[in-house]
């Protein structure tokens, strides 16, 4: 399977913490938990591995990917959890549980994307063989860790990370 990692672009909705997702903007919204990459050096070869990932890497932290039918990746976003720097971390081990309204609908590790940091460099590579890259300062997504859940007005999301914290998502 493919991966899946895509940049933040401008025309993503930030959901911040404690702002509530409105389903109405949406034709079909889901959610699916994800680990964000910020990143502080430019990957712009077209031979990037996951450990140049890795090294480019500020901070990494949970997160939450909204799709819609209408649109070709993602629509929005939520970012929270811990942010912190991923030396010392395996990401292909890091665990976590997802909970819609507190019901456990799904559980995975890092693994789920291969290894998150290979997905950012697959994206790099992909990216730089159009002319592009990444740079420093983007966030990128490495992929949902899970399927895609459903989300409806009243739903309450959560995704917990091992290490990395919980993200809640809250839908009206």
């Amino acid at each position: 399977m493919e991966p899946t990692a895509r940049v933040i672009e401008a025309r993503d909705l930030a959901i911040d913490a404690g702002q509530l997702l409105s389903c109405q903007r949406f034709t079909d919204p889901r959610c699916e938990p994800e680990i964000a990459f910020l990143l502080r050096a430019d990957l712009v070869d077209g031979y990037v591995t996951a450990a140049q990932v890795l090294a480019a890497t500020a901070v990494v932290c949970p997160a939450i990917d909204v799709l819609d039918s209408r649109e070709p990746a993602g629509a929005g976003f939520a970012l929270g959890g811990q942010v912190i720097s991923p030396a010392g971390l395996d990401l292909r081990l890091t665990g976590m549980t997802l909970e819609r309204n507190g019901e456990l609908i799904a559980t995975a590790a890092g693994a789920a994307v291969g290894h998150p940091a290979a997905a950012v460099a697959w994206l790099a590579r992909r990216r730089a063989a159009r002319g592009h890259g990444l740079t420093a300062g983007q966030v990128i997504l490495s992929g949902g860790l899970t399927e895609a859940i459903p989300v409806a007005p009243g739903d309450v999301i959560v995704a917990s990370f091992d290490r990395l914290g919980t993200i809640e998502l809250a839908c009206r």
